[in-house]
């Protein structure tokens, strides 16, 4: 895999050597962070990180940190080891937890960009839910949601878009009652 622009752009990291993660294509990573516009300073949570690429991505267009929440043990390592060779130890923190027992323990941890692509099998809207009381105020939640089911509803969210990729629909929120420009 490779990290597509910015400060490591062009620059490789392993994938997990597993099937319990679904790496994001780079044409829907470049489309998040061209959604996502400037991110220069900010924080992220990529709460289904598999191979770290979003976390990654966000480090190398400018975002000051990444927190990257993953289960899977092989998908944990090998994130583990690509921060190392990226060197990327100051600005990414990986942390090997279920994203929802993460949540319940850290509750006033918010970030202005929130990214979820979970495992297709077991998305559940309210999962969705509980991640988005992780997004600061003027933040941003994007979900990378299977084309096949309804949009997702998340309370106290707004949908600003979404758009279709394959199998994948993209879905950008903000909070309600939050001002974009653009």
């Amino acid at each position: 895999m490779r990290i597509i622009a910015g400060k490591y752009g062009g620059r490789t990291f392993q994938s997990p050597r597993t099937y319990n993660t679904h790496p994001m294509s780079d044409k829907i990573r470049g489309a998040i962070f061209n959604m996502l516009g400037d991110i220069d300073g900010l924080t992220v949570l990529d709460a289904f990180a598999g191979s770290g690429a979003i976390g990654f991505e966000a480090i190398s267009r400018g975002a000051q940190h990444a927190t990257l929440v993953e289960l899977d043990k092989d998908a944990f390592m090998t994130i583990k080891k690509n921060i190392q060779s990226l060197g990327l130890e100051e600005s990414a923190s990986v942390v090997r937890a279920n994203i929802k027992g993460w949540s319940n323990n850290h509750l006033g941890d918010a970030f202005d960009i929130v990214v979820c692509d979970p495992p297709y099998d077991t998305v559940l809207e309210l999962l969705l839910h509980r991640i988005s009381r992780h997004v600061n105020d003027t933040g941003t939640m994007v979900v990378s949601w299977p084309t096949h089911e309804p949009v997702p509803q998340i309370p106290d969210m707004e949908l600003l878009r979404h758009k279709m990729y394959g199998r994948a629909t993209l879905c950008v929120y903000h909070h309600i009652n939050t001002s974009v420009d653009g």
